[in-house]
C-alpha cells in the first residue's frame, strides 16, 4: 500500500522551475586568422584519441603514454570527479522510503506512590521487549528531489568534463615542454658547431699570429667571439635540465630518475585540421563543462521554487512488542501505523525569495562564464593560427637572411685572407649568421609550440559524445576521448 502510494506521487507530481536551454552565443561563420592560410581539412588529418601521433615523434608518443598512468594532476581529477557521482547517489536515494529496523529491551520499577494515585501500575515492575520497523518518505510532488538530482548529475557531468580538460592539458604541456626542449637541443648542436668553427678560426689567426700577419688585436677578437659562443652553449644547459625536470613530473617521475636524450628539432610542423567555429562548443571539454553548470544552476532554481509548495510525508510503522521475550514474535504482539503530512510554510520573513532570488542570480553567473569561456576558446583558436600563418611566412623570410648572413660571412673571410680588411669585419659577419641562425632555430620551436597550442584550443580530439550520460550507475571515466 506505502509503494502504491508512492508510486503514485511520483506519476502525478510535477517538477516547478524553468525548463532548461542551452544558452545562446555568439558564433562566427568562420576563424579570421584561417585567411592566407590553408589548413589541412578535417579528412586530411584525423585527430585520434593519440593526437600527438600527427608529429610522428615515436619519442613523444612514448612520453605521452605514460601520462594516463602516472600524472599525479590527472589522478586527481579523476577522484574529484568519482567524488562527484557519489555525492550524486548520495542525492539519487532522496527518490526512494527510508527504512529502519531497531531492536530494545528495557526492565522498569514504577513508583508506588506516583500521581495519579491508586493506579494499577503503582509500585509493579515490568518488562518491555520492542522490534519496531519503521518506513519515512518525503513524496516528491514538486519536483524538488527530481530537481536537485538533476542538478547534481549536471555537476558530475561537468566534473567529468573537468578530467577530460586535465587530460588534455597535461599532455599538451608535455608535448611543449618535450619541443621546446628539443629546440634548446637544436640551439645546443648549432652553438657547439659554431664553437668548433670558432676554434678553428682562433688557430688561424694565432698561426698568422706568429708569422707577424696578423695582430695581437684580432687574436683577443677571435678568442672572445670563442669563449662567449661556449658560454651560450653552456647557459643552455640551464633551461634544457628545466624541461626536462617538467617532463618527468608530468609523466610522474622524480626528476632524479629520468632522462630526456638531446633531439636536436629539425622538421616543421604537421598541418592542424581547423574545424568550423560552431563545432569548437562541442569539442572542448572546458565548454562542455561551463555548459553543465548552467544546467546545475538551472535546476536549483527548480529547487529554490519548490520551497514554496507544502511538503508532503508518508510514514508506516510496524514491528512486535512484548513483555516476555517469549511471546515476542507471536501474532498477538504484533502493532502497525500508517499516516500522512502536510508541512506548508506560511511566514518565513523573505528566506525562501533570498533563496530563489540567490539561485536566479547563480544561473545568471554560470551564463555568464560559459560565454566567456566560449569567447576565449575562439581566441585561443585565433592566436595559435595567427602564430602558425606568421611563424610560417617568418621562418621563410628568416630563412633568406641566414643564406645571406653566411654569404655575408664567407665574402669576409675572403677579404681578410686577402688583406683587404681586419678581422673586425670577420667577427662582426659571424656574430649576424649565429644570431640569425639562432633566430631561425627559435622561430621553429615557436611553430611546434603554437602547433600544440592549436590542437589544443580545438579541444584535441576530444567530443561531447564523452560525457557520461548517467555518471551515477554506469558513467566512465571520460578522461580521454573515445
Amino acid at each position: 500500500m506505502v509503494l502504491l502510494a508512492i508510486a503514485a506521487f511520483q506519476l502525478t507530481g510535477c517538477a516547478v522551475g524553468p525548463k532548461y536551454h542551452t544558452p545562446t552565443v555568439q558564433t562566427p561563420a568562420a576563424y579570421k586568422e584561417v585567411g592566407g592560410w590553408k589548413p589541412a581539412q578535417p579528412n586530411d588529418q584525423n585527430l585520434g584519441g593519440t593526437w600527438w601521433t600527427i608529429f610522428q615523434d615515436p619519442q613523444l608518443d612514448a612520453l605521452e603514454l605514460q601520462v594516463d598512468v602516472s600524472n599525479q594532476n590527472l589522478k586527481a581529477a579523476e577522484a574529484q570527479y568519482r567524488q562527484a557521482r557519489a555525492v550524486l547517489r548520495y542525492y539519487r536515494a532522496d527518490y526512494y522510503p527510508t527504512g529502519t529496523v531497531g531492536v530494545s529491551a528495557t526492565r522498569t520499577r514504577v513508583s508506588a506512590h506516583r500521581p495519579p494515585p491508586n493506579s494499577i501500575f503503582d509500585g509493579i515492575t515490568y518488562n518491555d521487549f520492542a522490534l519496531p520497523v519503521d518506513f519515512s518518505y518525503q513524496a516528491d510532488v514538486w519536483g524538488r528531489v527530481r530537481r536537485n538530482v538533476e542538478s547534481y548529475r549536471e555537476q558530475a557531468q561537468a566534473s567529468a568534463a573537468d578530467l577530460a580538460t586535465v587530460n588534455l592539458s597535461m599532455h599538451a604541456e608535455l608535448a611543449i615542454d618535450y619541443f621546446l626542449a628539443r629546440s634548446l637541443d637544436a640551439e645546443e648542436q648549432l652553438l657547439n658547431s659554431t664553437v668548433k668553427q670558432y676554434e678553428q678560426a682562433l688557430e688561424l689567426i694565432e698561426s698568422r699570429f706568429a708569422g707577424g700577419i696578423a695582430s695581437e688585436v684580432e687574436v683577443q677578437q677571435a678568442r672572445t667571439q670563442l669563449e662567449s659562443t661556449r658560454a651560450q652553449a653552456i647557459d643552455i644547459g640551464v633551461a634544457r635540465a628545466q624541461f626536462e625536470h617538467a617532463v618527468a613530473i608530468l609523466i610522474g617521475k622524480p626528476p632524479a630518475d629520468f632522462t630526456l636524450p638531446p633531439l636536436p628539432l629539425t622538421s616543421p610542423p604537421p598541418d592542424i585540421p581547423v574545424s568550423m567555429p560552431s563545432e569548437l562548443l562541442e569539442r572542448r571539454p572546458d565548454i562542455a563543462a561551463a555548459e553543465r553548470r548552467v544546467a546545475s544552476a538551472n535546476a536549483q532554481i527548480g529547487v529554490a521554487k519548490a520551497a514554496y509548495y507544502p511538503l508532503i510525508n508518508l510514514a508506516a510503522a510496524g514491528g512486535f512488542e512484548s513483555s516476555s521475550i517469549t511471546t515476542l514474535l507471536s501474532g498477538p504482539s504484533g502493532f502497525w501505523a500508517l499516516g500522512a503530512s502536510a508541512l506548508a510554510t506560511v511566514f518565513d520573513a523573505g528566506r525562501r525569495r533570498a533563496a530563489s532570488d540567490q539561485a536566479i542570480a547563480a544561473y545568471d553567473q554560470t551564463v555568464a562564464n560559459y560565454r566567456e569561456t566560449v569567447l576565449a576558446g575562439f581566441q585561443q583558436v585565433e592566436d595559435n593560427v595567427a602564430a602558425l600563418r606568421i611563424l610560417e611566412h617568418e621562418a621563410q623570410v628568416q630563412q633568406k637572411a641566414v643564406d645571406a648572413a653566411q654569404k655575408y660571412l664567407e665574402l669576409a673571410i675572403t677579404r681578410y685572407r686577402g688583406g683587404v680588411t681586419s678581422y673586425l669585419e670577420v667577427t662582426t659577419a659571424q656574430s649576424a649568421a649565429l644570431s640569425d641562425e639562432v633566430t631561425a632555430v627559435n622561430i621553429l620551436g615557436r611553430r611546434m609550440v603554437s602547433a600544440v597550442g592549436l590542437i589544443q584550443a580545438l579541444g584535441g580530439s576530444w567530443d561531447r559524445s564523452a560525457l557520461p550520460a548517467r555518471p551515477e550507475c554506469c558513467g566512465k571515466l571520460a578522461s580521454t576521448s573515445r
